[in-house]
C-alpha cells in the first residue's frame, strides 16, 4: 500500500509532466518575433546589395557613351533628386513606420491602395524567376575559366563552325569566338522555335545551385541576411577596385574613359536620353517593387532614415559612375587592341558581361585570373539583388498571413517552397530554344518595359503617404 508522501510526490510528479505538455503545446501555438536588424550597419548592406547590382556595371557606363556622355549626368541627376531620393526615402519610412512588408504596409496606411502592394510583388515575383538566370550564365563562365585556356579563346572546339574567327571582325559571313561560345556552347541555341530542344543540364545544375546558395542566405531571415551580406555586399567593391586598377593601366585605357565621359550637348534634345534617364533611376533604385518597405520594415523605429536613404542614394551613384571607368578602359584597350573604333565593341547587358568583356580579357596576361575575378563580381552583384529580393517576397507573405507562416519551421518551408517553384519556372529558360534566348538577351530592354509599369506606382506614392500620414516623416526620425 502507497504512503501518503509517496502518493503525493506521484501526484506532484504527473501534474509537472501536464504542465510541461501544456507549455510545450503553448510554445509551439506561439508566434515568433518578426525579428529586427542587429545594427545599423547590416540595413545599409543589406539595402546596398539589392539595389547595387548588374545594372549598375552593364547598363549605367552604356547609356552615359550613348546619351552624350558627361551631358547625360543632366537628366539623371534631375531625375534622382526629383524622383530617385524621395521615393526611396518615401518607401523605406513607410515599412519602418509600420514595421510591414509590402502588402500590409499599405493596409495600414490607406487600405484603398492594398493594391499597390500586391502589384508590387507580382514584378517581385517575376524578377525572382528570370534575375537568377544571369546568375546561372556567370557561374557557368566562372567555371569554365579554370582552364589551361579560356575555351571562347580559340576556334578549335567541338562547338565553333567554320565561319568561326578569333579576331574581332564585323563581316557577316563570320563570327567570333566568344560569340560561339556564348550562343552555341552556353545557351546551345536552336535554328528555330520549331526545335525546342532540351534543357541546357550544364546551366540547369549552375541554377540549382544559385538557388541553394540564395536559399542559406535567407532561410533564417535578417539574422542570417543580416551575417550574409557583410561579405556579398563589400566583396563586389574589392573586385570592381582590382579590375578599375587593371583596367586603367591598359594602353588605350585613357581613349575609352574620354569616349564614356565626352559630352555631347546636342543629345538632350532626344526624348530618348531623359527616358533613358528615368529609367536607369527607377530600375537601379528598386523603387516601387516592394523591397525597400521590407527591408525598412526590420529597422527600429527610430531609425535615422534620411542619413542612411541619402547615404544609400549617393553610394549607388558613385558606384555605377566609377564602374564605367573599369568598363570603357578596358574596352578602350580592346578596341585599339583589335585596331576598331570603341564604338564597335561597347555593348550592353548580357551583351557586356558574356561576349565583349570576356573578349577583352582574352587579350590580356593571365587571363583567367581577370576572366575569375571579373566573373566572380557579376556573381555576388547579382547575388545580393536576387536574395533580398526573395527575402522581401517571403517578409510580404509572412506579415499577410502571420499566423500561419510566424511558427517555428514555417517560414523556411516557405523560402523552400519559393526556391523550388522558381527554379522548375526557369529551367524552362534553360532550354535550347531561340526564343528564351531572345526573351533573356532582350534583358536589356526590360527597363524600359519595367519603368511603365512602376511609374503609375511612383505618381500614387508620395501624394498617398503625404496625404495620409502626415506626421510619419517626423515621427520615424525624431531622434535625428
Amino acid at each position: 500500500m502507497k504512503s501518503k508522501g509517496n502518493w503525493t510526490a506521484e501526484s506532484n510528479g504527473s501534474m509537472t509532466m501536464q504542465e510541461a505538455t501544456a507549455m510545450q503545446e503553448e510554445e509551439e501555438d506561439k508566434l515568433e518575433d518578426r525579428g529586427q536588424w542587429s545594427n545599423k550597419v547590416e540595413f545599409v548592406l543589406s539595402v546596398a546589395g539589392e539595389i547595387i547590382g548588374l545594372g549598375n556595371v552593364w547598363r549605367f557606363p552604356y547609356l552615359c557613351y550613348k546619351n552624350g556622355g558627361g551631358a547625360f549626368f543632366i537628366p539623371y541627376l534631375i531625375f534622382l533628386f526629383a524622383c530617385g531620393i524621395p521615393v526611396f526615402f518615401l518607401e523605406t519610412a513607410l515599412g519602418q513606420y509600420t514595421s510591414q512588408g509590402g502588402i500590409t504596409a499599405w493596409r495600414k496606411i490607406c487600405p484603398i491602395f492594398e493594391g499597390i502592394g500586391y502589384a508590387s510583388q507580382v514584378i517581385e515575383s517575376y524578377l525572382n524567376i528570370y534575375y537568377i538566370i544571369i546568375l546561372a550564365w556567370a557561374l557557368f563562365y566562372l567555371f569554365n575559366s579554370f582552364t589551361a585556356v579560356l575555351p571562347w579563346s580559340t576556334c578549335e572546339n567541338p562547338w565553333n563552325t567554320d565561319h568561326c574567327q578569333v579576331v574581332f571582325n564585323k563581316s557577316d559571313n563570320v563570327t567570333s569566338s566568344i560569340t560561339e561560345f556564348w550562343e552555341r556552347r552556353a545557351l546551345g541555341i536552336t535554328d528555330g522555335i520549331h526545335n525546342l530542344g532540351n534543357v541546357r543540364w550544364e546551366l540547369a545544375l549552375c541554377l540549382l545551385l544559385a538557388w541553394i546558395i540564395c536559399y542559406f542566405c535567407i532561410w533564417k531571415g535578417v539574422k542570417s541576411t543580416g551575417k550574409v551580406v557583410y561579405f556579398t555586399a563589400t566583396f563586389p567593391y574589392v573586385m570592381l577596385f582590382i579590375l578599375l586598377i587593371r583596367g586603367v593601366t591598359l594602353p588605350g585605357a585613357r581613349e575609352g574613359i574620354i569616349f564614356y565621359l565626352h559630352p555631347d550637348i546636342s543629345r538632350l534634345t532626344d526624348p530618348q536620353v531623359w527616358m533613358d534617364a528615368g529609367t536607369q533611376i527607377f530600375f537601379s533604385y528598386a523603387i516601387c517593387q516592394g523591397c525597400l518597405t521590407a527591408l525598412g520594415s526590420y529597422n527600429k523605429y527610430n531609425n535615422n532614415c534620411y542619413r542612411d536613404c541619402f547615404m544609400l542614394c549617393f553610394l549607388n551613384s558613385a558606384t555605377s559612375f566609377v564602374a564605367g571607368f573599369a568598363i570603357f578602359s578596358v574596352l578602350g584597350f580592346m578596341a585599339q587592341d583589335q585596331g576598331v573604333p570603341i564604338s564597335d565593341v561597347a555593348e550592353s547587358g548580357p551583351g557586356l558581361a558574356f561576349i565583349a568583356y570576356p573578349k577583352a580579357v582574352t587579350l590580356m596576361p593571365v587571363s583567367q585570373l581577370w576572366s575569375c575575378l571579373f566573373f566572380l563580381m557579376l556573381i555576388f552583384l547579382g547575388l545580393d539583388s536576387q536574395f533580398v529580393c526573395v527575402e522581401s517576397l517571403v517578409t510580404a507573405i509572412v506579415d499577410l498571413f502571420p499566423e500561419i507562416f510566424r511558427r517555428k519551421g514555417r517560414r523556411e518551408l516557405l523560402i523552400l517552397f519559393i526556391a523550388v517553384i522558381c527554379y522548375l519556372i526557369g529551367l524552362l529558360l534553360v532550354t535550347e530554344i531561340i526564343l528564351a534566348y531572345a526573351a533573356m538577351y532582350d534583358m536589356k530592354c526590360h527597363d524600359e518595359k519595367h519603368m511603365f509599369s512602376v511609374l503609375p506606382f511612383g505618381s500614387h506614392v508620395p501624394p498617398t503617404a503625404w496625404q495620409r500620414s502626415p506626421a510619419c516623416q517626423a515621427d520615424v526620425t525624431t531622434k535625428i
